[in-house]
């Protein structure tokens, strides 16, 4: 089975004024990588008008792309309408669920969404108390259930998540401590664990570091655009580490 090499990035935080500029920075992708993956923060402000500008910019590279959404793209209450303006596109979002990209006979399972947070074990929030408190950890283990059972049914040679949120507190350090509960949440980790993958890739913790692993062992990898400081980086699948 040959290598599998993916490009991924995320939080590059698209408007009007940059129409252009990140497309010339994709300029020989295809080259360099076999899929592009994007983890959410697309946008400013999670209008439509910047969800045109991001389907723009994406569209019609020569490589498969693979996006979810972050929490700006949320803002504007406008996210079913930018996942259509994506997808109206070729780009295939992903929304607690996950799909086959086939790459020259090999099969790359990409599961996940945006995700969302809670902390982690030994230092998070627990579904007690408030209705509020226990609305918001709720919502975080449904979301991780639904990447477990997408991951299940995945048939691929190779499986990634993509997600917004972290799965671990390695790639949040450099962020301050009092805000990692909404940075991510160890029950994304236990999905992905429970069921398996060779990569967990997110984005959101701007002063966060890259790389980490999950306690099942599977490399997380923070591709927010100021950690990674390139227009995207590439990871390699079927090798020993990253390209």
């Amino acid at each position: 089975m040959r290598e599998l090499r993916i490009a991924a990035v995320a939080d590059i935080h698209l408007g009007e004024d940059v129409r252009g500029h990140y497309r010339k920075k994709l300029e020989g992708i295809e080259q360099r990588a076999d899929v592009l993956l994007v983890g959410g923060d697309l946008t400013r402000h999670g209008t439509v008008q910047e969800g045109r500008v991001v389907a723009e910019e994406l569209r019609d590279l020569p490589i498969p792309v693979v996006a979810v959404l972050g929490n700006h793209d949320y803002h504007s209450d406008a996210n079913k309408e930018i996942i259509e303006v994506l997808r109206d596109t070729g780009i295939t979002v992903l929304d607690d669920e996950s799909t086959v990209v086939p790459l020259d006979g090999v099969r790359l399972g990409v599961a996940g969404g945006k995700g969302f947070g809670g902390g982690f074990a030994g230092k998070c929030a627990s579904e007690f108390g408030e209705p509020e408190t226990k609305a918001f950890v709720r919502h975080t283990r449904e979301i991780a259930e639904r990447w477990r059972l997408a991951l299940k049914g995945l048939e691929a040679d190779h499986k990634v998540v993509l997600s917004h949120y972290s799965p671990v507190k390695d790639t949040l350090t450099g962020e301050p401590p009092e805000i990692y509960p909404f940075l991510g949440s160890y029950l994304l980790a236990e999905a992905a664990d429970a069921e398996g993958a060779d990569l967990f890739v997110h984005g959101h913790a701007h002063a966060g570091t890259e790389k980490g692993v999950t306690p099942g062992g599977i490399r997380v990898r923070n591709v927010a655009l100021p950690v990674i400081e390139h227009a995207y980086v590439v990871y390699c699948l079927n090798g020993d580490g990253d390209c």
